[in-house]
């Protein structure tokens, strides 16, 4: 008789769970709650739900966002409209408002996946961000949640073949491909987006034809096919004309001089573990009922940790964010330092992944206003000492204060940027420009 050993890895849920926690934002925390609360009978919800939008002013939003949106509409709205039957809602999570992950999770019912594979896509789902692509390293996601990197392999293997086509790659040209991979296109428009996106933005229809070995009007039909495709296949899921509800989870206050960034004051468990089932589960002389309840107060006391490990780790890195950040607390935007999440994770003594999900969508209230925790990450220009929000405050206060006669250009605010200890490029000027809706300079001119 042969003896084989073999040695296998199991998913530690309790730590894919407690990461789960750690990355939802406050309003996204209390549905999760509320759907334990339906699930596990121990569960008592304390009264702190957030408040909801009118449900007819909801269904009015979402059409306009449809009537706003031309891409896969008619995938969507034919979705949305099976889900208005109320029957056919029952048991689905989401409604109108459901997002990306959720939605992802709803299409492995039907591919009858074991239980590890399904657990491991739901979880990669969770870790997308708002475009739908997968950024995060596979090996950094192994180490950070101890899920063995051949199931995360697997996973994300099937996250790529789900709805909408595109979400789960890890970048524009990993994105692209499943696009027309999935249109069944071959060719030299799946050779471009793998192989020569940057020469394809550069016009250089020449230079790809003779290394493809096509001719020119081929990688101009094929160029035509690339811009039908969507580079942003998980934004069909924002709704931008929706109001956002924001609720700040880390206030900063001063005390004996220096910034202090504090949880919300006198805030309540989010739940409790009801009474007359603990002393159910004590005295209970019936193995199965004790069984049942054992499970589920585990589950909830699970939920309860990861709650708490949730809270320090956000206060953690929230108070480094401060401690880095102080004069911004004390001056304003323009004392703005280069933050790295890299420098948190550091400083705290946690995984930069972790640091990411700790600050997705939670907001720090100060007297300066409310601000996201990622806004005040940034890399600063090479060799500067200014971030990016701190270098737009700069250029605004340049343009506020130049001659409206003679407006300052692009490269004359570069100069003047790079003489006030903020060397960024001409370009990255214009971007900023843009983005704070500043006109250039033949825009500003002043007219007689």
């Amino acid at each position: 008789m042969e003896l084989l050993q073999k040695q296998t890895q199991q998913l530690d849920q309790r730590q894919i769970q407690r990461l789960e926690v750690l990355q939802m934002s406050t309003t996204e925390l209390w549905d999760y709650l509320q759907e334990l609360a339906q699930e596990n009978p121990v569960v008592d919800l304390n009264d702190a739900a957030p408040a909801e939008p009118d449900r007819e002013d909801e269904r009015l939003q979402h059409l306009r966002w449809l009537a706003d949106n031309d891409r896969q509409n008619r995938y969507y709205q034919g979705l949305w409209e099976y889900e208005d039957d109320p029957i056919a809602r029952i048991g689905v999570s989401g409604g109108l408002e459901e997002t990306l992950p959720q939605f992802a999770a709803r299409q492995l019912d039907r591919l009858r996946l074991d239980g590890d594979t399904a657990r491991t896509v739901k979880f990669l789902a969770s870790c997308l961000d708002g475009d739908g692509y997968l950024r995060t390293p596979l090996d950094e996601l192994a180490g950070d949640s101890g899920i063995p990197l051949p199931l995360l392999e697997r996973g994300a293997a099937v996250l790529r073949t789900l709805e909408p086509a595109g979400v789960g790659a890890e970048n524009l040209s990993q994105c692209l491909a499943l696009q027309l991979e999935r249109a069944g296109v071959d060719g030299p428009a799946l050779a471009i987006v793998r192989d020569h996106l940057e020469a394809l933005a550069r016009c250089r229809f020449r230079c790809i034809a003779d290394k493809l070995g096509v001719t020119v009007d081929e990688v101009a039909a094929a160029r035509k096919a690339i811009r039908e495709l969507d580079p942003r296949p998980g934004a069909v899921f924002e709704q931008p004309g929706q109001t956002a509800y924001v609720y700040p989870d880390i206030f900063v206050e001063e005390q004996d001089g220096h910034f202090v960034a504090k949880a919300r004051a006198g805030e309540r468990p989010a739940f409790q573990i009801n009474g007359y089932y603990r002393e159910l589960l004590a005295n209970s002389g019936q193995p199965e009922v004790k069984e049942y309840l054992r499970k589920k107060v585990q589950a909830a006391q699970d939920v309860l940790g990861a709650i708490g490990q949730r809270r320090d780790t956000l206060l953690r890195c929230a108070q480094a964010i401060v401690e880095r950040q102080e004069e911004f607390f004390r001056v304003g935007e323009q004392a703005l330092r280069p933050l790295r999440m890299a420098d948190v994770a550091d400083e705290v003594g946690i995984h930069e992944s972790t640091v990411s999900r700790a600050v997705r969508e939670k907001y720090l209230q100060c007297q300066r206003g409310v601000y996201p925790l990622g806004w005040f990450f940034s890399r600063g220009g090479a060799g500067g000492d200014m971030g990016g929000a701190a270098a737009k405050a700069a250029l605004k206060r340049l343009i506020g204060g130049e001659d409206k006669a003679h407006p300052l250009s692009d490269q004359k605010l570069c100069e003047a940027l790079a003489a006030g200890g903020c060397p960024i490029s001409r370009r990255t000027v214009a971007k900023y420009r843009d983005e704070l809706n500043i006109p250039g300079a033949s825009g500003r001119k002043a007219r007689n």
